[in-house]
């Protein structure tokens, strides 16, 4: 018979903390393993030193390298993939013998441990079982006898190797928050909670539940100092103005709400104030399809100076997080909703952007500003100006990428009934392909609408030619980019999906030697 794996978590440092299933299970081992740093003890043996029995075998794996560099040929992850399979070897050696080896891990062996390199090489061969820890920032948050999320509070576990737009960007969408693996990015990361506006109330917790623990607010710490068995805790009362409340909602029902932040005015007092003041104008700008050289500059000049930001959150996201500004992502069709959210808040004084990806007057968020602008005059409620902020559109670039087949006229349609029936886009479609225009579509399919792009086709095909030019451009400006130049006759529909963008051309559209379309502007 083979032997049985533990993984065994033994929380963050203090012995006491060991469960009582995993003291068991250590006192039992035939074979203790643990992990090592280079040139330290191993901070899990110590842990368990008093539990280890003398007749137990301890395999020491000693880490090749830790952050320092490496003559791997591989690199740091090709030592480190080598390392956990001399590892795996070293174990089942004892496994095949019918050995129960325990492995021994900080915290939980699950979370951010070493250990589940060598379950996911040993788990599917041999009978495992994995024993939870307590998780070092649970140890942490314990330290500072401060509660971290409440309720429906969102809790975000966050790793500090991010890149500083990237974390302070989810730092500044959750409610409390866990950042882990400081080290030398300590910097960035106090920068990121900076942006997010989180550092005031950010709490550092170094060696928690061991004999050197420390803690004390991050603006405080020395980069210099910070170990590897440092977290930093956001809790999510920092979201609140005061310790023991939440942070005031901001309502569309309710326009009088107002945020105060660091002021020693009454709500009463800032919300007079703004309501003397003309609301600024409310922004609807277009982001383009993706890559950030394509943001206009005026784009990204107001977007510097908003406080609020709204949209549907892949677009949210594209939007750099920074000190002061606060983020309102939501999903894909509650375009009203977004639009009465930041009219609201505009109303009450906040500079707001809506943001759309290409250009938000192209089956963007411009036109569900200007329906809820509209429907909040009819209640009675005060004008908000709209600005609208163009960006590059998603046919501009598509077309950009293929040559110039939107060089003379051209109409754009989008395939979703969502907002208007069926029969209307064919009679709309029939239109244009009579008058023999290029065509470009938008959203062509979609998970619950997968025919209408083979309709689309059908219907071309009884007044235009079977050698009539399509351009399929999918991803335009991102990394997944592609551009297809086919004919209408061998367009495969099935393949289309929302992230293509179609041109169909007109009798006159002509691809050149090297593969590139164009369409005449001249007409006989």
């Amino acid at each position: 018979m083979t032997g049985r794996l533990y993984g065994v978590g033994l929380g963050p440092g203090d012995p006491e903390l060991v469960t009582l299933k995993a003291a068991r299970l250590i006192r039992d081992a035939d074979v203790i393993a643990f992990h090592a740093g280079v040139g330290k003890q191993s901070n899990a043996r110590r842990i368990a030193a008093d539990l280890i029995p003398g007749s137990a075998i301890e395999e020491e794996l000693r880490y090749p390298v830790t952050t320092g560099p490496t003559a791997h040929p591989g690199g740091y992850a090709g030592a480190m993939a080598e390392f956990y399979e001399e590892c795996a070897s070293r174990l089942t050696v004892h496994l095949q013998q019918g050995r129960t080896v325990v492995v021994l891990a900080e915290g939980d062996p699950l979370f951010y441990g070493s250990y589940m390199y060598l379950h996911d090489r040993l788990a599917p061969r041999f009978e495992t079982e994995v024993v939870p820890g307590v998780p070092a920032f649970a140890a942490a948050t314990a330290v500072l006898a401060s509660p971290l999320v409440r309720q429906t509070d969102v809790l975000t576990v966050l790793p500090g190797t991010l890149d500083v737009p990237e974390l302070a960007r989810r730092l500044a969408d959750t409610d409390g928050a866990i950042i882990m693996k400081l080290g030398r990015r300590f910097p960035g990361v106090v920068e990121a909670l900076r942006q997010a506006g989180r550092l005031e109330h950010a709490m550092y917790v170094e060696r928690a539940s061991m004999p050197a623990e420390r803690w004390m607010p991050v603006d405080d710490v020395d980069p210099a100092s910070v170990p590897y068995f440092s977290l930093i805790v956001v809790p999510g009362d920092s979201l609140s103005e005061d310790p023991g409340g939440r942070r005031p909602a901001v309502a569309p029902s309710s326009p009088s709400v107002v945020e105060v932040r660091a002021d020693s005015r009454s709500v009463l007092e800032v919300r007079a104030e703004r309501a003397s003041k003309p609301p600024h104008p409310l922004q609807v700008i277009g982001l383009g399809p993706g890559p950030d050289a394509w943001l206009t500059e005026e784009a990204r000049e107001a977007l510097s100076h908003v406080d609020h930001v709204v949209g549907y959150a892949p677009y949210v996201n594209r939007v750099p997080q920074r000190e002061g500004l606060t983020r309102h992502a939501s999903g894909n069709t509650v375009e009203v909703d977004r639009a009465r959210l930041a009219l609201d808040l505009a109303q009450q004084g906040h500079r707001v952007a809506v943001v759309s990806g290409g250009d938000a007057g192209v089956f963007g968020m411009a036109s569900a500003v200007f329906e809820a602008a509209a429907a909040r005059k009819d209640e009675g409620l005060p004008d908000i100006p709209v600005e609208v902020l163009p960006g590059v559109s998603a046919v501009q670039a598509v077309a950009a990428r293929a040559g110039a087949p939107i060089g003379a006229d051209f109409a754009v349609v989008s395939l979703s009934d969502r907002l208007k029936p069926w029969p209307v886009i064919e009679r709309r479609l029939h239109a244009i392909a009579e008058a023999d225009l290029v065509l470009a579509v938008y959203n062509p399919a979609s998970r619950s609408r997968t025919t209408q792009v083979a309709d689309l086709q059908k219907l071309f095909l009884e007044h235009r030619s079977p050698d009539t030019v399509v351009i399929v451009g999918r991803d335009v400006g991102r990394a997944e980019e592609s551009v297809t130049v086919t004919t209408l006759a061998e367009l495969e529909a099935d393949t289309v999906d929302m992230k293509c963008l179609l041109i169909v051309g007109a009798s006159s559209t002509t691809v050149t030697a090297t593969g590139q379309v164009w369409t005449p502007r001249f007409v006989e």
